[in-house]
């Protein structure tokens, strides 16, 4: 063939690092070599990739087309070598795990360490989702498992899912929060006045989701249950937390339990994958995790 994923892998590089010179470096090839591959390119081809403006190298539109579908290609060539190694060893060159904020990452941590004991040379990745976000990551395919997403609520055709532990909420305050004044249990029209803080749904496509909102309330939207966490405890506003995420603060003081008439129900927690998956770490991690149920 004229394109060789040889020269898909230069036009890559050079397009990243920003020259012919960085692209060599990255490479671990002299700089002639890269410019030699790319004139050859362009008379196997017929085309010109590159065109000059000044003292730079700019990508000509049909320049462009090759990187973004060279690109493809490369993904497309490395899909196949990971699913040869599999077939080879059972276990995956990689594999990504979407943990839904409200899950303890240490958790997943004590999973991960018994995992690497195994030396198996599996990369594994880690992504932080929202609610529906977790669920889109598995259908989108970019997440192999999902740990701690809320009920499914969406088509789960091709995906397995199981509950792995529930979560318990507590309304809690900063220390010496107006509210810690004031008898209990809380109404609603005493959080009225203040901010009430949300974590935003990180998915894209799907319905967003929503849990344990206040009405009549201004809101301050964060993007994890960490940033909630941390702005509850210096007293931005108030709301929810699962007790597990909270224990270090229930103990120290620096977040106050209230009693309030609108108590938050137990929310149980799931794992999910796709059925499809017959991989050796996801499975294996699907297995551990079973015996790392959240209290």
């Amino acid at each position: 063939m004229k394109l060789s994923l040889e020269a898909c892998e230069v036009l890559d590089a050079i397009d990243k690092k920003g020259s012919f010179a960085a692209a060599a470096a990255a490479l671990y090839r002299v700089p002639s070599t890269v410019t030699y591959t790319i004139q050859k390119l362009e008379e196997d081809l017929g085309i010109m990739i590159y065109r000059r403006e000044g003292r730079r190298s700019v990508l000509t539109p049909a320049g462009k087309v090759l990187l973004e579908q060279g690109r493809e290609l490369l993904k497309a060539a490395q899909n196949i070598v990971e699913t040869a190694k599999q077939v080879d060893s059972g276990w995956e060159s990689q594999i990504t795990i979407a943990i839904d904020t409200i899950y303890d990452i240490d958790k997943l941590y004590e999973v991960v360490e018994a995992f690497y004991q195994l030396q198996t040379g599996v990369e594994v990745n880690i992504i932080e989702e929202v609610l529906a976000g977790s669920w889109e990551a598995i259908v989108e395919n970019r997440a192999d498992l999902v740990i701690g997403g809320p009920s499914p609520e969406i088509n789960t055709q091709g995906i397995a899912f199981e509950e792995i532990g529930v979560a318990e909420w507590q309304f809690v305050v900063a220390k010496n929060h107006p509210l810690s004044q004031i008898k209990l249990p809380l109404s609603e029209e005493d959080t009225k006045p203040f901010h009430s803080i949300m974590i935003k749904d990180s998915s894209k496509k799907s319905p967003s989701m929503t849990h344990r909102i206040f009405e009549k309330q201004t809101v301050l939207r964060v993007a994890t249950m960490e940033q909630k966490i941390s702005a509850q405890v210096k007293g931005l506003g108030i709301g929810f937390l699962p007790t597990h995420r909270i224990l270090n603060h229930l103990k120290a003081g620096t977040l106050i339990p209230l009693s309030i008439t609108k108590e938050a129900a137990l929310t149980p927690l799931f794992m999910g994958w796709r059925k499809n998956n017959k991989g050796r770490a996801i499975r294996w991690f699907i297995d551990k995790l079973r015996d790392y149920r959240q209290e």
